[in-house]
């Protein structure tokens, strides 16, 4: 250490320089500690709460942002907080739903108490007006649905916070390799009773040290302590003690090297990668539920319309049968017949409300929302979703018979199911796959537990080395306690500094554990790949089996529209003929049951086609979803080179 020099050119000791710098007090007490003291509460008092939440948002922002660009090309702001205004609470406050207390609406809505404060824990409010809340009241169409399910699902929100986690699981990491700094200020007094009297002193004490962790194993602990002891009573001594201490730590064998030390942080790095892919993959999942789910509550209100239509067909087919029965034209059997069928037509319609009432609740569930709120949805999705579908068979006919008929024992070739009329995701399989094994998130995922498993046995095999360690200390200057006041002031001289190394070896003669470890990790080697292989064998029959349902769907859809036709026109000639004598009560009943069979299947085709495109979408993993829940849906003709 170099000293600064005096008038003379002498070098001045470093007691004199702290006594010059205005350390000490005329009176000789130190008032460096107190200003230390002052210092450190005046910081203290500066990282609040809400510092510290905003410095570890900041870190996980930016960490979240890197990595997404990183592995997706692209970036988007992940926000865990909840919104200080959401459907949910606006429906319970609107509708004057029961709940139970203020937990029921939001977390902001806690009141404050002796251990909580919101104002202290929770940001200031800076989101904005979702764009549905409207004062007309809640008709959500699906593109609403998806983005409520984004901002209010509980599932939603548990899964941005695995993300949130996951990042401050890799700063955590990333700190072990930073330098990390620490303080202690004391003041101890103490008083004695002594032959000579009572004896009183303080000992004010600041103790700064740093540590670091090397990447290549080395540790490194420097600190210096400072003693500043002054006795209150008697000819009231005093000193000054000041203390260095450094210590290092050298593995030279196990646990030494990069590829060793850094893998804790090298993992935690790649489940972060992880955690996106996940995050992604799980968008795209829960943006298919929750339409499918939409889809399934206006098929199930579709039903209800196809019911109601039905059991006033069969009221109207009953009243005719009862005057044609009165009148002698009919039996009485037939108006019986006719009664049993308008029964158990308005069974199907009981059933078909509960139904749609049930599949309506359930979606409110998926979306966050209370079960008993009272929103309604679009019903013209379905309707345009249908006419879009039923363009793909337009003008298509399966059984036609309108040209010459041949024999009916003529042979019979039953034409396969063919590509005509097929829509735009009904691609090649072959081609299909290529596209899911590039672009499949999870299969990304485990490849890479397949990578993490070979390094896990990398370190298992190092644990098996003999462990050699070089360590060595140095420490220069003395410490001052209450005892020794009466002493000099320390004297901080390095080069009568002690200095000590020490090599330590641990020869490898009991390693049973880390023996059986070792083994472990190559079956959970083998188990990785044997879990990537067969994820890879998954998605491809997943492919595959979507390709099949789309193109089963588009039969049935054609099937279906054509029975539809037909049985329409059946309908319309059987009521003429049963009017005019010349068909029987159950020829109009069957006629009308086989109408409404027909109705349900085509509306059930259509949305069957439609949910499969979005599952396929899904299984190639190119449906692209945003945090806040819209989606833009692939199309293999401007999607694909």
């Amino acid at each position: 250490m170099l000293l600064p020099k005096n008038h003379a050119g002498e070098t001045r000791g470093w007691p004199a320089v702290v006594r010059q710098a205005g350390i000490f007090s005329r009176s000789g007490l130190c008032r460096l500690p107190l200003s230390f003291l002052g210092l450190a509460v005046l910081w203290c008092g500066c990282r609040t709460p809400q510092k510290w939440r905003e410095q570890a948002d900041r870190v996980v922002a930016d960490t979240v942002s890197k990595t997404q660009m990183k592995v997706l090309g692209h970036t988007e702001k992940i926000n865990v907080d909840s919104p200080a205004d959401t459907l949910r609470k606006r429906l319970l406050l609107a509708q004057k739903l029961p709940h139970t207390d203020a937990a029921s609406r939001a977390l902001r809505d806690l009141q404050s108490t002796e251990f909580w404060d919101r104002k202290t824990h929770l940001p200031p409010v800076t989101s904005k007006e979702a764009p549905w809340f409207r004062e007309d009241g809640y008709h959500l169409s699906l593109t609403d649905a998806l983005q409520i399910a984004a901002r209010n699902s509980r599932e939603f929100q548990n899964a941005k916070d695995r993300v949130f986690r996951t990042a401050l699981d890799l700063d955590l990491e990333r700190d072990a390799f930073r330098n990390t700094f620490t303080a202690m200020l004391s003041s101890l007094f103490r008083s004695t009773d002594t032959d000579e009297g009572r004896h009183d002193g303080v000992n004010n004490g600041a103790d700064v040290s740093v540590s670091r962790r090397f990447r290549n194993g080395t540790e490194l602990t420097g600190s210096i302590a400072v003693d500043l002891v002054k006795v209150l009573t008697q000819d009231r001594p005093g000193s000054l003690g000041l203390f260095g201490d450094a210590s290092i730590s050298i593995p030279l064998l196990r646990g030494s090297g990069r590829k060793i030390v850094e893998e804790p942080l090298r993992q935690a790095e790649r489940n972060m990668v992880y955690s996106i892919y996940e995050f992604e993959r799980f968008k795209r999942q829960f943006a298919v539920g929750i339409a499918t789910d939409y889809l399934d509550v206006l098929l199930a209100e579709r039903r209800i319309v196809n019911e109601a239509e039905n059991y006033k067909r069969l009221i109207t087919t009953t009243r005719r049968t009862r005057r044609l029965s009165d009148s002698g034209r009919r039996k009485e059997f037939e108006f019986d017949q006719a009664v049993q069928n308008e029964l158990q037509a308005r069974n199907r319609w009981i059933l078909a409300r509960h139904s749609h009432q049930r599949s309506l609740d359930r979606l409110k569930m998926s979306l966050g929302l209370p079960p008993d709120a009272k929103i309604s949805l679009e019903e013209g999705e379905i309707q345009r979703m249908q006419a879009a579908v039923i363009t793909l068979v337009a003008g298509i006919k399966v059984a036609d018979y309108s040209g010459k008929i041949p024999p009916a024992d003529a042979p019979i070739t039953l034409p396969e199911p063919d590509r005509h009329g097929a829509g735009p995701l009904e691609m090649d399989p072959e081609k299909a796959i290529r596209i899911a094994l590039e672009h499949r998130l999870d299969l990304r995922v485990a490849r890479g537990r397949v990578e993490d498993a070979q390094r896990n046995m990398m370190v298992a095999a190092d644990r098996l080395r003999a462990e050699l360690t070089l360590l060595g200390r140095a420490s220069a200057g003395e410490t001052r306690s209450i005892g020794t006041a009466e002493l000099d002031n320390a004297d901080f001289d390095i080069s009568e500094a002690t200095w000590s190394a020490l090599l330590t070896l641990d020869l490898p003669f009991e390693r049973t554990r880390e023996r059986n470890q070792y083994r472990e990790s190559l079956i959970q080697l083998e188990e990785s790949v044997r879990s990537f292989q067969a994820m890879e064998d998954q998605i491809k029959f997943d492919v595959r089996d979507r390709l099949r349902s789309l193109s089963q769907a588009r039969s049935s859809l054609l099937i279906q529209a054509q029975a539809v036709r037909l049985a329409k026109k059946r309908v319309k000639s059987t009521n003429m003929f049963m009017q005019a004598g010349r068909a029987a009560t159950r020829d109009v009943l069957d006629a009308q049951e086989d109408l409404l069979r027909a109705q349900n299947s085509l509306v059930s085709a259509a949305v069957d086609y439609r949910t499969t495109e979005w599952e396929l979408q899904r299984d190639l993993g190119m449906l692209d979803v945003t945090v806040d829940g819209i989606w833009r849906e692939f199309r293999p003709e401007r999607d694909t080179p």
